[in-house]
């Protein structure tokens, strides 16, 4: 498991608001390749590690407006858990982003690069954190999302 913390410079609705959907995982968490939504509780992970692809689903199962956002795995190759919590900070124009995550297998030991992935989690998720506060800070964490629609676009016109 590794827990990580962060201050951002933005107010906490904010912050929450760009943390609070999943399939904005892959902008900022290294070893997340994708994430679709399923529906509103329900999310389908995808990352490559080694050689093998890990494809898991994950439910909400706590989502505490502006406090708390929580996830389990239901089901897949892979076990994620995760919690984030929100806390406000300088009468609200900074807000601390504590961030837990955990991989396990479901079941057995694991091989070398599913182990080096495991153990490398916690300085990974430093850096990870780190992104997400250079593209919300900058403002950049949406222009992201919007380069991907037009990419998006461009390749269904061509």
């Amino acid at each position: 498991m590794a827990h990580e913390r962060i201050d951002v410079d933005l107010p906490l609705a904010k912050v929450y608001e760009l943390l609070c959907n999943p399939v904005h995982f892959p902008k900022f968490l290294h070893r997340i390749e994708r994430v679709d939504k399923v529906n509103s509780q329900t999310f389908n992970y995808t990352t490559t590690i080694g050689d093998e692809e890990f494809q898991w689903t994950t439910n909400i199962i706590d989502n505490l407006r502006n406090t708390r956002f929580a996830w389990i795995t239901i089901n897949g190759n892979l076990n994620q858990t995760g919690t984030i919590r929100f806390t406000p900070l300088n009468n609200g124009s900074k807000t601390r982003v504590d961030i837990s995550l955990d991989y396990r297998t479901f079941f057995g030991e694991a091989d070398a690069d599913l182990a080096n992935f495991i153990e490398g989690l916690p300085d990974q998720l430093g850096k990870d954190l780190k992104k997400f506060k250079e593209l919300a800070e900058s403002d950049t964490f949406k222009d992201e999302e919007s380069d991907e629609k037009v990419k998006e676009s461009s390749e269904v016109t061509a």
